[in-house]
């Protein structure tokens, strides 16, 4: 399987580029270099403090094109702040050699809750059609290459199926819940954060279970607690039921793809832990080659 975050990073870059010629995103050009280098920085640094042999620039480029989407501020100190905290997150709140929280969302949901002034501005991707369909088939394009698109499709079915419901039962016409699920924002959170397949649960059942907590407490968040960005605040209280899932219902860990020396790309301070043929743990860091090595023998021998 190919590693799919060439295609994520292509697909945000192009997202980001509409939004900013056709769509006037209230963000300038030197704002988002700003979080894309203070992005990168960040993996730097703590790459080196984690004991890293290399700079693996791809992650920090999604989550900086991500937050140069969703992120909006007045503050050149916030901006930066989110991005460095988006990325730290990934190094420093772990289990078991796992990522907990999306580090996009949690340097969204960082920002808000501690009273910064920033916010995200679902209106600033209107609700076009045709720009709903192109993050739609971006974003297919990509979660299908991460193996993740059954929990893009359980939460928009979760999700929408909520929304729709609470139409018919306040008696409002089916025009509204059809309106709120053309929102880019929405496309955007469904193809490229809750996505995430180093932070969603590892079996199917699991995954599909998390869509339906995330699309619920989106659902109460807004409509019951009546804040914003109930999607956001949702996947971010979720994100912590993940190690309780992936121990209820175990399964082989996501790996990305081996990099063209044939070692497999580390992230984070403490190396991810391998998985054997059984889902068990055979090891950490270098020492966990041989269980990979194993495993592409056998799938060359059918």
């Amino acid at each position: 399987m190919r590693d799919p975050r060439p295609y994520q990073i292509a697909a945000l870059a192009l997202l980001l580029t509409h939004g900013l010629a056709r769509l006037g995103f209230d963000v300038s050009p030197l704002r988002v270099v700003l979080i894309l280098g203070a992005a990168l920085v960040s993996q730097l640094a703590l790459s080196r403090a984690g004991g890293l042999p290399r700079l693996d620039p791809r992650s920090a480029l999604i989550s900086g094109l991500s937050l140069c989407l969703l992120l909006r501020t007045d503050s050149t100190l916030v901006a930066a702040a989110g991005a460095v905290a988006t990325i730290a997150s990934k190094f420093l709140i772990r289990w078991r050699g796992k990522h907990v929280f999306n580090p996009t969302n949690f340097g969204l949901v960082a920002m808000m809750a501690l009273g910064a002034p920033a916010w995200v501005s679902p209106g600033q991707w209107g609700h076009s059609a045709f720009f709903a369909f192109l993050i739609a088939c971006l974003g297919g394009m990509v979660v299908s290459r991460a193996w993740r698109s059954d929990v893009t499709a359980a939460f928009l079915l979760s999700y929408g199926g909520l929304l729709v419901g609470r139409a018919l039962w306040l008696g409002d016409p089916l025009s509204i819940p059809l309106h709120q699920l053309q929102s880019g924002a929405l496309l955007l959170f469904a193809f490229f954060m809750i996505s995430d397949p180093k932070t969603t649960p590892d079996s199917r059942a699991g995954r599909i279970a998390f869509a339906f907590l995330v699309a619920l407490g989106a659902a109460y968040v807004q409509f019951r607690l009546f804040r914003p960005n109930g999607i956001l605040w949702s996947l971010a209280l979720c994100s912590a039921a993940v190690p309780l899932l992936d121990r209820l219902l175990p399964a082989r860990r996501y790996l990305w793809a081996p990099s063209s020396s044939g070692r497999r790309p580390e992230e984070g301070a403490f190396h991810d832990a391998q998985v054997d043929l059984r889902g068990g743990l055979v090891g950490s860091g270098h020492g966990g080659e041989g269980g990979l090595r194993l495993l592409r023998l056998l799938r060359g021998q059918g």
